[in-house]
């Protein structure tokens, strides 16, 4: 029987080394690459030679299935492939997804049919699904409890700003050079996290040679104290953890707000390039600056509003704000007839809906009890990414049945007002 490697206790000299800060970097531009590639498609739906090369010109259905076939394999694959990092550990795990990445990006790249370029992002989407529960590993095992919050804030920096990043990226690439030499650059920059997580990261602590035993011995104190608290606790079924919030209407409410916010994400993201090129005309290199300007306004609002809500102690408000500020701006942009102005608006009305963020997740770690709050995390954001896949291809719909972008914004404006309802009744109640 192998014996545990024993750890000589750190003396009181010894400085920490700060690995741990490394890895958590690491985590984060692995997720900025990421959404560099999910989001390189949303522009090339507002370049001509695309859709004329994939046959798609006029065909706002088919545009819109580009996001939603990306996003149905996600969700699955978010659920049915995170087991695979226990059995292999998040470092294999996450280095397989980033392989996946880079062949979908590569088949893409040489694609010739509109139903390859589906194949490509559904090959993406598995790949991606299966990465971000793998962040989430990393922090668990690596980050003791009071400096996950932290841990999380950082990488999470890639949620808004991958996208702010990459509207320009793309748009420069694509304008410059065509619309196949995009997926090629992704499949270089994919080698960069590809090498940084198999060469440089670990599953725990305890294998990175870069760990001193200050640091393993700080994070593996406080790692045996919440192991051992868990342990304390009663274990309850998969059955008696959902029955102790699904019966709340407040939840279900919670959800549906999800639901909202993520169609608005996901709508935007997949339809935002074409809409300002097409519809409103701006040049490319226009078109990307102003992209780009939601997700900026995002990660400030998320910063912000996080801090303000945690000080104030009311959460739902807050939310409410957001649905209804995210409403008026893509409704009155879409009807602006001052391009400029249009742009702005559309791009207030995408940045406000960050402001729900961290307050959503709040609303649930207080709605679901303790003990289930893994269960309800995964059904909220389930449910709500799994409903919210079809946002893109709904807008498309509503495009082709309008004749204009506008019937398509306005589904997106109805999102907006039925979060903001949820929201409203969970406010009037104090939460």
């Amino acid at each position: 029987m192998e014996t545990e490697k024993v750890v000589p206790q750190a003396t009181a000299t010894m400085k920490p080394t700060r690995q741990r800060a490394i890895l958590v970097g690491i985590l984060l531009l692995t997720l900025l690459i990421a959404y560099l590639d999910r989001v390189n498609v949303s522009v090339l739906l507002a370049d001509k030679t695309f859709l004329t090369d994939m046959g798609i010109a006029g065909k706002p259905i088919e545009m819109g299935k580009l996001m939603t076939y990306f996003l149905i394999a996600y969700g699955v694959a978010n659920v049915a492939l995170s087991p695979l990092g226990d059995i292999w550990g998040p470092r294999v795990a996450m280095s397989l997804s980033i392989f996946l990445w880079t062949l979908s990006v590569m088949i893409g790249g040489f694609a010739t049919t509109f139903g390859t370029m589906l194949v490509a992002r559904v090959i993406l989407g598995v790949g991606e699904g299966m990465h971000w529960p793998m962040q989430s590993s990393f922090v668990k095992n690596w980050f003791p409890p009071q400096e996950r919050g932290k841990a999380n804030a950082v990488w999470l920096i890639g949620l808004m700003s991958g996208p702010m990043l990459a509207m320009p990226f793309f748009t420069w690439i694509v304008g410059s050079w065509g619309w196949r030499p995009s997926f090629f650059v992704l499949a270089v920059l994919g080698v960069i996290p590809l090498i940084l997580i198999w060469f440089f990261t670990t599953d725990h602590p305890r294998q990175h040679k870069g760990v001193n035993k200050a640091e393993l011995e700080h994070i593996e104190s406080a790692l045996k104290q919440e192991a051992e608290a868990e342990a304390s606790m009663k274990t309850e079924s998969l059955s008696e953890r959902l029955a102790s919030f699904c019966g709340n209407y407040r939840f279900w409410l919670l959800t549906v707000n999800y639901f909202c916010i993520a169609s608005i994400w996901w709508g935007t993201m997949a339809w935002l390039p074409s809409y300002l090129k097409a519809a409103r005309g701006f040049s490319w290199a226009e078109m990307g600056a102003l992209a780009s300007l939601p997700y900026f306004l995002g990660t400030v609002s998320i910063l912000y509003f996080g801090h303000i809500s945690d000080k104030l102690g009311r959460r739902a408000p807050f939310v409410a704000v957001s649905h209804l500020l995210a409403a008026a701006g893509i409704y009155f942009g879409a009807h602006a007839t001052n391009n400029l102005y249009a742009a702005l608006l559309i791009s207030f009305g995408i940045g406000a809906i960050a402001i729900a963020l961290p307050s959503s997740w709040s609303l649930l770690q207080k709605i679901v009890p303790g003990k289930a709050i893994g269960a309800g995390a995964g059904m909220m954001n389930g449910l709500a990414n799994g409903g919210s896949a079809f946002s893109p291809i709904l807008i498309g719909y509503f495009i082709a049945m309008t004749g204009g972008y506008v019937g398509g914004l306005m589904f997106l404006v109805g999102c907006g007002a039925l979060g903001f309802v949820c929201m409203a009744i969970l406010s009037m109640q104090k939460y």
